[in-house]
């Protein structure tokens, strides 16, 4: 008797799985339809080629004003070790404007950058050599070329980080 149970039982919820199967599928929601009108952006604009130019623009900056620079601070650290302080403070502010003037400069090639961001960028560098010319807190720190050869790295890599990802 057992097993006949058992049959009429799994039998039954065969069928109620059946059932269920098929309500399912007659009373099966359509699925919506996508739509025919599908919004179309512009797509990216491409500088590309407007970046290579500024960039090119910037290599010569970085290679003109800051071997300038680079000239001054050597100068600088020669008088200081000599204890000619006269001279070490004319070539301090010969360094400033190396510095200032090369802010002038990436402010200048990246103003006219097609892409926002590139000018942004060229804008917040130039800023962050200017405000180093100002305060000279990095120059004057600057005794030897040891501390020079200490703190150059990640100077330069302060004031130039903003264009880096550009110009990279």
């Amino acid at each position: 008797m057992r097993p006949a149970i058992l049959a009429v039982l799994a039998g039954s919820l065969l069928l109620t799985a059946t059932a269920c199967e098929s309500e399912a599928d007659t009373y099966h929601l359509a699925e919506p339809t996508p739509s025919t009108t599908t919004a179309t952006l512009p797509p990216e604009p491409d500088y590309s080629a407007d970046t290579t130019a500024v960039c090119g623009r910037l290599e010569k900056v970085f290679s003109g004003e800051l071997n300038d620079f680079g000239t001054a601070i050597g100068k600088m650290i020669a008088y200081k070790e000599a204890k000619q302080t006269a001279n070490a403070e004319k070539a301090e502010k010969s360094a400033a404007a190396e510095l200032k003037s090369a802010g002038t400069q990436i402010r200048k090639e990246t103003s006219g950058a097609q892409n926002p961001e590139l000018k942004a960028a060229g804008e917040s560098s130039a800023t962050k050599f200017e405000e180093s010319a100002e305060d000279r807190t990095y120059i004057k720190k600057i005794k030897t070329t040891s501390d020079l050869d200490k703190t150059l790295k990640a100077q330069l890599t302060e004031w130039l980080s903003p264009v880096a990802g550009y110009c990279g």
